[in-house]
């Protein structure tokens, strides 16, 4: 087994991800990236670029026609390696998601108490009115004034915002090493996007927690990331700390995205994602890349280093 650092928490090497129907479609393509201990590491990217893949795959919670090859490590141990009984210990007590649109993620048939305590009731058997207990605890923490009565809610009593705060606490009951955040503040409005914010920065402050943050909101993620890696089209085109991403992006596709920010004049990127069951040959963006050069047609470039950043382009030898 490779040598594994003390504060890297999760690795993930060369993950390759299929589809499998008429025709085979990959849509991950040799993803690698680390992740430590209380670290936040966002992954940004158009719709369909197979952010939310990644996520799917480290929770083993893709469909059966799907192919996964690679590496994912958590703290040594190959999560691809164990089958579903072994993984469903993982799942919640050591990584936990927080999947998108709150009201839709939560069982509408049940009680938030009820669906909070299940994770205690399942991984530490405790007993109903001992879980209910730490439900209250949990829903104080998530700045519930009304903790009590919250337990007997159901979701579609409430507010998208108030939805979000459920699921975050519903995650991290267990107090997991990894968070996994999947658009977790898409749909929301500005003020239950502060709130979000405001709660996650907590609990990377107070419980050291990792978190693995899938977005498109690039404004949230330069507030709460520490590295971001890129993704087009399947794989990773950038890989850097938030300054470098923002005041200096190396790749077009990352000036692309920039650029269609509001302050930036809104300026889209011209063309569509190539679909994955039919990428072009050689660079992955060229279609769309107002700067390629013949070479970006006919090679695909590899990722390489420069000065401390990672970037899939041949405009830096």
């Amino acid at each position: 087994m490779k040598s594994h650092s003390s504060s890297t928490l999760l690795e993930v090497r060369n993950l390759k991800v299929s589809f499998q129907g008429i025709e085979t479609v990959t849509v991950l393509s040799g993803i690698s990236f680390s992740i430590r201990e209380s670290e936040t590491l966002a992954l940004v990217g158009e719709t369909g670029c197979g952010k939310s893949v990644v996520a799917h795959a480290i929770m083993h919670l893709l469909p059966p026609e799907s192919k996964v090859k690679g590496d994912i490590e958590l703290r040594g141990k190959n999560l691809l390696g164990l089958n579903e009984k072994e993984m469903a210990k993982i799942r919640g007590k050591e990584i936990a998601i927080i999947f998108q649109n709150p009201s839709l993620a939560l069982n509408p048939v049940y009680s938030i108490g009820h669906q909070l305590a299940e994770p205690l009731r399942v991984h530490r058997k405790e007993k109903k009115k001992s879980a209910l207990s730490r439900v209250a605890i949990a829903l104080k923490h998530m700045g519930f004034e009304n903790f009590s009565e919250c337990i007997d809610y159901y979701p579609s009593w409430c507010s998208g915002g108030m939805n979000q705060r459920f699921l975050i606490a519903a995650s991290t009951i267990l107090d997991p090493s990894l968070l996994i955040a999947d658009e977790p503040s898409k749909g929301l409005d500005r003020k239950c996007v502060d709130e979000l914010e405001a709660e996650l920065k907590k609990l990377k402050l107070e419980r050291k927690t990792a978190l693995l943050l899938i977005s498109h909101d690039l404004g949230f993620v330069q507030r709460l990331a520490d590295r971001i890696a890129v993704m087009y089209a399947g794989e990773i085109v950038e890989f850097a700390n938030p300054s470098s991403v923002f005041e200096k992006p190396l790749h077009p596709y990352t000036r692309g995205l920039l650029n269609s920010l509001p302050e930036k004049g809104f300026i889209p990127i011209p063309g569509i994602s190539s679909p994955l069951s039919d990428l072009s040959s050689g660079c992955r963006f060229h279609p769309r890349c107002p700067l390629r050069e013949k070479r970006c047609i006919e090679a695909h470039p590899e990722l390489k280093e420069i000065d401390g950043r990672t970037v899939r382009c041949f405009l830096y030898p």
